[in-house]
């Protein structure tokens, strides 16, 4: 087992696969406990190489494998990129580029919303993948041969999983589909959440401005906590306390300890203090200033029949191209596409998307097309 637990070996193995056309990367992690992941393991793959690498060797740079990710003139190889393209961005400061998820290409070729990866291996190529060693503890030393073989398998796999996908995208002609998927995973906005944004991450459950300003205050602060303290969200104030603190805005410590989702002490504690402090600053805002609450707005008469029917459009385009629904319109694009038409400013309205949906939308909805019951199925009907 070609284990790496030396920067030299890395760089040595990185300069190997930095001659190869592509290359197969993933990582195990473990986050349960900390906001950043922690990386523990490091796979890659060429036709003449496959290594794993040790994060977790004392002394070992992990820059010769940044500068692979950074290499153009290599494609790097994922399946269900985005967590991994986080711990590089967050460790390298760099996103791999040029970068192809076969889970996203995997939905552009028809094999559903977010196939499993030992089901996509099996439907793909021969190969099988031994799940044995699926909830390995990562961070625990030595690793034993058959959760090394384990991790090898994922990049070794996915070598015939990539070539298996671009073939059925070229004869498709799908390529351009798949690349303009990955502009939205090699973005940074995408792994940079600011913490002045981190209330909208939670569901929203305030009605009154003043509420939603103390929100904002008290969930900027539990991120910029989470983070330097490298807690998970949870660990430091639940969502739960968030809400009730913008309900009730707790002006001292006794008011704060009176709150059910505070635990008894809590009050007295430096985060007590710092989340007073963040409900001061909500409570200082003039009213002309405070934030406005999102209200889903109005829609006009009709609206909710015509999404019904581009739902159903929606299913038959997808299941006779074989695509994931789910990659053209969400539901909040049909009720764009609904409302606003040629106009909603939506993904579905724009290239690949609007050819194959956009546009038999617009001529259902401009009533130059139906929709009827034929031979078992509902079929798209064109309009004189």
């Amino acid at each position: 087992m070609n284990l790496i637990t030396t920067t030299a070996a890395l760089a040595e193995a990185c300069e190997t696969l930095a001659r190869a056309d592509f290359v197969t990367v993933d990582t195990e992690f473990i986050r349960e406990t900390t906001f950043w992941p922690q990386l523990c393991l490091v796979q890659m793959a060429s036709d003449d190489l496959a290594v794993l690498v040790d994060p977790l060797v004392e002394g070992l740079d992990l820059a010769p494998f940044f500068a692979l990710m950074a290499d153009t003139s290599v494609v790097k190889v994922f399946h269900a990129a985005r967590q991994d393209v986080e711990i590089i961005y967050k460790l390298g400061n760099l996103i791999p580029e040029p970068l192809f998820d076969t889970q996203v290409a995997a939905m552009v070729c028809g094999f559903g919303e977010s196939i499993a990866y030992d089901q996509l291996v099996a439907r793909t190529t021969d190969g099988r993948i031994d799940k044995t060693s699926r909830f390995t503890d990562w961070r625990r030393r030595p690793l034993s041969d058959s959760q090394l073989e384990y991790a090898l398998a994922d990049v070794t796999h996915l070598r015939d999983v990539y070539r298996a996908l671009i073939a059925q995208l070229d004869k498709d002609g799908r390529t351009e589909w798949v690349e303009s998927e990955m502009a939205i995973l090699t973005a940074p906005e995408t792994y940079d959440l600011h913490p002045d944004d981190a209330w909208t991450r939670l569901k929203l459950r305030v009605r009154k401005p003043i509420e939603l300003a103390v929100l904002k205050e008290v969930a900027a602060w539990r991120e910029r906590e989470a983070r330097e303290r490298d807690q998970p969200r949870g660990r430091i104030l639940k969502d739960d306390a968030i809400f009730e603190i913008a309900q009730q805005q707790p002006r001292d410590e006794e008011a704060l300890s009176r709150l059910r989702t505070i635990p008894r002490g809590f009050e007295r504690s430096a985060a007590g203090k710092a989340i007073l402090a963040a409900t001061a600053r909500a409570l200082a805002i003039p009213k002309a200033e405070l934030p406005r609450i999102p209200r889903p707005p109005q829609l006009p008469e009709g609206t909710a029949a015509a999404v019904e029917f581009l739902r159903v459009l929606l299913k038959i385009v997808t299941e006779e191209r074989g695509v994931a629904a789910r990659l053209i319109a969400t539901g909040d694009d049909l009720e764009k596409i609904a409302t606003h038409g040629a106009e909603a400013k939506v993904p579905a309205m724009e290239g690949w998307r609007r050819e194959l949906f956009g546009e038999r939308a617009l001529e259902l909805l401009a009533g130059r097309a139906a929709l009827a019951f034929r031979d078992r199925k509902v079929v798209i009907v064109p309009l004189d």
